[in-house]
């Protein structure tokens, strides 16, 4: 009787832990769309140190917008920086880059807030950056 309860314990105790790491954040496509201006830059990466500056973002004000059609456009010092499409996968956006050459690249975007003013999201490599941005 004692092993019975311990094994149902134990069973719920799992199913739950399974159901919890399942739950991971999954992006809303409505709150995403829209013109995200960066208000914060942080370099991640471990070769560099260096951040941009408030000064920096004021004067280039750096945007970048999802728009409903899956593309996006991030734009830089008055004009586009990049451009491509993009794909909600749970708590990523995966990004599709046009390049010059009519080329592609593509890499996530780790989306860690997300909510109907904020968008905070940091992507990785050896030219990482969190960027913090406010929907205008």
């Amino acid at each position: 009787m004692v092993r019975s309860s311990i094994k149902n314990k134990l069973i719920a105790g799992a199913a739950a832990l399974a159901l919890f790491a399942s739950c991971k954040n999954t992006i809303q496509p409505d709150a995403l769309y829209g013109k995200w201006k960066y208000v914060k830059i942080e370099n991640t990466s471990v070769s560099s140190t260096s951040n941009v500056t408030s000064e920096q973002l004021e004067s280039e004000e750096p945007y970048i917008q999802f728009s409903k059609n899956d593309s996006l456009l991030i734009w830089w010092g008055g004009k586009v920086l990049s451009h491509g499409s993009y794909k909600i996968d749970g708590d990523k956006i995966q990004v599709k880059e046009i390049l010059a050459d009519r080329k592609t690249r593509e890499f996530p975007f780790i989306v860690s807030k997300l909510d109907d003013k904020n968008l905070i999201f940091e992507t990785t490599g050896d030219d990482g950056a969190k960027v913090t941005a406010v929907k205008e």
